[in-house]
């Protein structure tokens, strides 16, 4: 099997402008570009972006505008999956992506698959209604769509969302942060756990991992700020010291390895 990698990237929050600054007084523009700089001068090149949601600080076109100008100069085809932050059927509409087959006819879900190098990525929706959020639920439709690919044959599969399905032992963030009904979905992925390499989301803006019932999640710190998630934590904090990052994942035959990376934050 021929090595596939892919970088992981997620909630940018870019603005209406490339001076834009949001209320912390923080501007995402520049964490987002030099980043695109670090992805098209690494010393592997991967065959694809993969960006978790939260695409822009709010559903603006001038936001996606800019947004859709700077991942354009990626060398490698970039995908995105549909964030609290993006909005309900906005991002393929300003966004282009890498070829696809879409998986939903729902104008405002943004669910498709695509292949490369005999591997199966199928991203996933659960943006669910603005009363709810930054909760997010899954719709009947698209846990259709998961029961669907997560069959026990096939290729090596990996899902791409922008929410926490499970528990991450922090009380702001199990509150305030997960799928409503992310154990309905992680239920369904277990015919398919022998070939599911994992499930990639953002949202959190940390790095963290949980492994259950023989199912790896791993989220990746933010593109641009970072959250607090210790046990203890009642409430979603942000943490202004940590830098914004990216993750490297290698898909090997019988492997899969995640390096996390993280860059200074541009002056």
């Amino acid at each position: 099997m021929e090595p596939l990698y892919f970088v992981h990237i997620s909630d940018t929050h870019i603005g209406p402008t490339a001076v834009f600054r949001d209320r912390h007084n923080i501007s995402p523009y520049p964490c987002a570009e030099k980043l695109v700089d670090i992805i098209n001068n690494l010393e592997t090149r991967p065959d694809f972006v993969i960006h978790t949601g939260d695409v822009v600080y709010d559903p603006d076109p001038a936001a996606f505008a800019v947004a859709a100008e700077l991942f354009s100069r990626l060398n490698v085809p970039i995908y995105y999956v549909n964030g609290n932050h993006d909005g309900k059927g906005m991002l393929a509409s300003y966004l282009p992506m890498g070829s696809k087959t879409d998986l939903s006819n729902d104008p405002d879900t943004l669910s498709y698959a695509f292949e490369v190098k005999g591997e199966r990525f199928v991203v996933v929706d659960a943006r669910g209604p603005d009363e709810i959020d930054p909760q997010g639920l899954f719709s009947e439709a698209q846990l259709e769509v998961v029961r669907s690919e997560a069959q026990p044959d096939g290729p090596p599969l990996t899902i791409f969302m922008h929410y926490p399905a499970l528990p991450m032992n922090s009380g702001g963030m199990d509150r305030e942060m997960l799928v409503q009904n992310g154990r309905s979905f992680h239920n369904l992925l277990l015919p398919a756990k022998e070939r599911l390499r994992g499930v990639f989301h953002g949202h959190v803006h940390q790095n963290m991992q949980v492994m259950h019932d023989g199912i790896f999640y791993a989220s990746i710190v933010s593109a641009y700020s970072q959250f607090v998630a210790w046990p203890h934590d009642e409430t979603v904090q942000h943490d202004f010291e940590h830098e914004p990052g990216y993750g490297f994942v290698h898909l090997l035959d019988g492997q899969m390895i995640v390096h996390q990376h993280t860059f200074p934050r541009p002056d």
